[in-house]
């Protein structure tokens, strides 16, 4: 029987060197592991991998070769020998199901791309799968992503956030369910194909924010599950807990964040996305089941203190690759439960986020367009939402109307905006005129907005895993594509007119609940090109001259009107006319000035710099 030895090679999994390749892999219960592929015709006794005394395993396979598929074969102490996918693998072959020994390297030359600041991101939330499957009906690729990269860049976006892609078990899926954490979905086009992708996004001046799974694993989470033969009482063994902190909504395989190897893993594969990968940011599935075994706050009983600290550690990593490189990385928390200590400072306690997901902003602005009786709109809770934000810091929060979480799945309100409007009416004038309006609060309010892939095309069906976006509606809403391109120029004053919209103030200074017209003014310095002037009416009649006061005196042009006839034909082209700001307060400010403004619509107002 030949000598195991252990491997010269640093790292884990499949490690491609000159001559060979090295494998190492953590199973601490078993009594040996071997590693058989394609190198060895399968044999589960050519190549012994040698214990490290501290449960990891390791060999190198002279003459083995990237694009070799293996699998590592672990003897237990309490079963039959059983073959492993390594939890490592970049790659997963879908015909075989196994793992392939990918190469190291791939051709970064000329990626330079800094991610744009916080203040100036445009994200747009995208499902591989669904976004675009020209030339062939069937699943989108990566590929497929890229042939539409001149499309965003043209409409405004900066910033693709890609739903998770981790390999999962099925060719069908949201992404949410992944079995291996470091191999990306082979039906999509694996990791050369994302890579290609990343490049070519980078290319175009678009950063890409990939979406992390790590607060459960698909159930029953494939070969992680009992991977060593190791469990209590049969539950998911060395990878997971094996108490009553393993249930999650979506299966019992919650990942043990109090063990040190399991700790190492996510962390090498936050790592592995941001540096290797070139991603620009992470967006964390769900948090509070990272945090808490139930999801919730204020909850000690069921707080998970490890799960909080490996949260801290790879957010602090981050922040610090950042300072030492000049760099902009961000890191998202999908928690939902509008908890600031997401977002504070590790050092402080806090997990140390960039920024996260606010679902109050969501579900206030979709109710204020969707509720059907104007007299129904709460606008002291729009204005609420409006003026909210994390620790102090507006771009803390991702405000959007619409996300994969907000339009898929059951329950309530689980729709396309146009849809909720007016259901099977999507394209209705009431859906056309609200969505557009809560899309333009999202725009317009301080925090990093966020659209969902065909929005700014009204798309309206529900989205599922298995119906890719219609392209066709683009034709069909040619305006409300070019709203929502306006609106995203504006927010990121590409005309040097509309600063404010970066910035992080908000006055929400005119609030008429009864005839339910709100204003709001948007500064980052102040001044002309800076000071901005948001009018929202959310009730269905026009105002040929509403009083309101502004916070400068002269002359403010209208840079938007979302009742443009170019929007939509039946739009009514209501004059939101230029005007004159005099001197003498309103609303708290120094001046006052008329405006003019359709119903259901939109204004900016701004002075030239």
């Amino acid at each position: 029987m030949p000598t195991a030895t252990p491997s010269t090679q640093d790292g884990m999994g499949a490690r491609a060197f000159q001559g060979g390749v090295g494998f190492r892999v953590w199973a601490p219960f078993a009594e040996s592991v071997s590693v058989a592929g394609d190198f060895n015709q399968w044999s589960a006794a050519a190549n012994l991998m040698a214990s490290e005394g501290n449960g990891y395993w390791s060999t190198d396979v002279p003459g083995a070769q990237v694009q070799q598929e293996y699998k590592f074969v672990i003897n237990p102490n309490t079963a039959n020998p059983r073959p492993r996918n390594d939890p490592y693998a970049r790659e997963i072959h879908s015909a075989t199901g196994n793992s392939v020994v990918h190469p190291r390297e791939f051709d970064w030359s000329g990626d330079s791309f800094q991610p744009p600041p916080w203040n100036e991101m445009v994200i747009y939330e995208l499902h591989v799968g669904t976004f675009h499957d020209d030339p062939a009906p069937g699943l989108g690729i990566f590929d497929t992503v890229v042939s539409k990269l001149d499309y965003l860049r043209d409409l405004g976006i900066n910033m693709i956030e890609v739903m998770a892609a981790g390999e999962f078990a099925t060719d069908l899926s949201w992404g949410y369910n992944p079995a291996y954490l470091f191999a990306i979905e082979s039906t999509f086009g694996g990791i050369t194909g994302f890579k290609a992708f990343v490049k070519a996004a980078h290319e175009n001046q678009i950063g890409v924010i990939f979406d992390v799974v790590y607060n459960h694993l698909g159930h029953p989470a494939e070969d992680l599950w009992q991977f060593d033969g190791w469990n209590q009482d049969g539950h998911g063994g060395i990878y997971f807990y094996n108490d009553d902190r393993r249930w999650t909504p979506w299966g019992e395989t919650r990942l043990d964040y109090g063990r040190g190897e399991v700790r190492q893993y996510l962390r090498d594969n936050a790592d592995a996305w941001l540096n290797a990968r070139h991603v620009d940011g992470l967006r964390w599935d769900a948090t509070a089941h990272i945090r808490n075994h139930k999801g919730q706050n204020n909850d000690p009983a069921h707080d998970l203190p490890d799960g909080w600290s490996f949260m801290q550690w790879v957010n602090a990593e981050i922040a610090d690759r950042n300072r030492a490189d000049n760099n902009r990385k961000i890191s998202i928390a999908e928690d939902l439960q509008g908890n600031e200590w997401l977002t504070r400072d590790g050092g402080g306690g806090g997990a140390g986020f960039g920024a996260q997901w606010d679902a109050r902003f969501a579900h206030a602005v979709r109710t204020v367009a969707a509720v059907d009786r104007d007299a129904d709109r709460d606008l002291h809770e729009l204005s609420e939402v409006l003026r909210s934000r994390y620790n102090g810091d507006a771009f803390r929060r991702v405000i959007y109307s619409e996300s994969h979480d907000e339009v898929g799945g059951k329950g309530y309100g689980k729709l396309r905006l146009p849809e909720l409007i007016w259901p099977a009416n999507a394209d209705s004038w009431f859906s056309r005129k609200r969505s557009t309006l809560a899309a333009s609060l999202a725009l317009t309010a301080p925090g990093i907005p966020m659209l969902f892939q065909g929005q700014e095309f009204l798309a309206y069906q529900m989205f599922q895993d298995h119906h890719p976006l219609d392209w066709s509606l683009l034709d069909r809403h040619r305006g409300i594509h070019q709203l929502y391109r306006d609106l995203i120029r504006l927010r990121r004053n590409w005309h040097n007119q509309t600063r404010g919209l970066r910035g992080q103030h908000i006055n929400v200074h005119h609030v008429n609940h009864s005839d339910k017209l709100l204003a709001y003014h948007r500064w980052d310095q102040g001044g002309a090109g800076d000071d901005v002037l948001v009018v929202v009416n959310l009730s269905d009649r026009s105002y040929d001259s509403y009083t309101l006061g502004f916070p400068r005196f002269g002359y403010w042009k209208v840079r938007f009107n979302s009742d443009w006839s170019g929007y939509g034909p039946d739009f009514g082209n209501h004059a939101g006319y230029d005007t004159t700001a005099s001197w003498g307060g309103k609303d708290g400010l120094p001046c006052h000035g008329n405006v003019g403004i359709g119903p259901y619509s939109v204004l900016i107002l701004s002075q030239d710099g």
